[in-house]
């Protein structure tokens, strides 16, 4: 009977380091893996920083082209059309101008409310 056993020992004791050695390479596999995507992820963070700096550069030429057009324009026409100092009235600067600048900062969010916290209507306590 021991010889037996000692034989069932062995075949066991192999058939555990085939599984070891088979989950080790898994490891390393998974492990390769994932460096590969987190060098592609980091490669493609750059390039959505790129492009996003890109976008930003080219709207503020835009916005500054726009800006410098319009004053352009009224230089040239005040200077062709002056009118007098009477006719402005005292209210001149307020208004919109003011407002233009300043910046609306958004909400806070408020933290979803967790499921637990509804009232189940279906189980009522009744208590005497």
């Amino acid at each position: 009977m021991v010889p037996v056993l000692t034989l069932l020992f062995v075949v066991a004791y192999c058939l555990m380091t085939m599984l070891i050695m088979e989950q080790a390479r898994t490891i390393d596999t998974q492990r390769n893996l994932i460096q590969v995507l987190f060098e592609d992820s980091a490669q493609l963070s750059a390039l959505k920083g790129k492009a996003a700096q890109k976008q930003y550069a080219e709207s503020q030429a835009k916005t500054k082209a726009q800006a410098q057009a319009p004053s352009s324009q009224a230089k040239t026409q005040d200077s062709q059309v002056q009118t007098p100092s009477s006719q402005v009235t005292p209210q001149a600067g307020t208004g919109s101008d003011h407002k233009a600048g300043k910046i609306k900062k958004p909400a806070p969010l408020k933290p979803p409310r967790d499921t637990s916290d509804d009232a189940d209507e279906r189980r009522a306590l009744v208590t005497i």
